[in-house]
């Protein structure tokens, strides 16, 4: 995967887009999952970002169709974190001491009308070879939730207050201009654990089964229609049968 090979599982090929055409289907695809509104037929989802970053593409092999896409920004260590996508939104100077390799996960998004597991299966088993051919200590990325009305959400952030609040030593201080802060103005709620794995987008739901930890506010983000929360997950805290069957399913 790192040298832009395609690999195979199932249903579904996997590989690093290799050129123009291949970013420009990532592009089409991210606009369709995020920006198209009723009436609009066709556009693209594109930033500064897209020049350097890789660009994973999901393909099935039945249809030819793109199933997902999504993009990584791979760092030396902390002390490069001011160069991600997610610095715009989030004041992350305490990760600037991480002395790890990093990798941002951005713009992840499957085909609308798409809800094969297999497709959120084969994408984590792309990062996993990634994670181990180039010893990267961390994840990290923005989480989407669509809409920007936090109430819509509010036993899912209130179970990620109690349950999954991110190491002091770590956490995001607010940057973006309007948030809603979960962690302090929750801190009374009980949210009911069902309906807030219901209400969870199925990445952030993988983040967390991996021992996955958030910042302590969502992001209130006008541009693209969603509220978005950091989310970091150090490979070491990874428990070891999910890091097993990760690997596993890497093959």
């Amino acid at each position: 995967m790192g040298t832009g090979r395609s690999r195979t599982d199932g249903r579904y090929q996997v590989r690093i887009a290799q050129t123009e055409t291949d970013v420009l289907r990532a592009q089409t695809l991210r606009w369709r999952a995020f920006r198209a509104r009723p009436g609009e037929e066709s556009g693209i989802d594109a930033d500064r970002f897209d020049a350097v970053c890789r660009h994973v593409l999901v393909e099935d092999e039945v249809t030819g169709r793109l199933a997902a896409t999504f993009r990584l920004l791979p760092l030396t260590d902390g002390r490069e974190i001011g160069a991600s996508y997610s610095a715009q939104y989030y004041e992350l100077s305490a990760l600037s001491a991480y002395k790890g390799r990093m990798v941002e996960i951005g713009r992840f998004c499957m085909a609308p009308g798409c809800h094969d597991p297999d497709v959120l299966r084969v994408a984590w088993a792309a990062v996993t070879r990634i994670v181990d051919a180039e010893g990267v200590g961390m994840l990290f990325g923005c989480s989407s939730f669509a809409g920007t009305q936090p109430e819509t959400y509010r036993d899912a952030f209130a179970f990620l207050r109690e349950r999954h609040l991110g190491p002091k030593r770590w956490l995001p201080r607010i940057k973006a201009p309007k948030v809603f802060r979960f962690g302090l103005r929750l801190r009374s709620c009980q949210g009911d654990p069902v309906r807030a794995l219901r209400l969870m987008p199925p990445l952030l739901r993988t983040y967390l089964t991996m021992g996955g930890w958030v910042g302590d506010h969502a992001v209130v983000d006008e541009d693209l229609g969603t509220l978005h929360v950091f989310t970091g997950v150090e490979i070491e805290r990874i428990p070891p049968a999910r890091a097993r069957a990760l690997r596993l399913l890497a093959g």
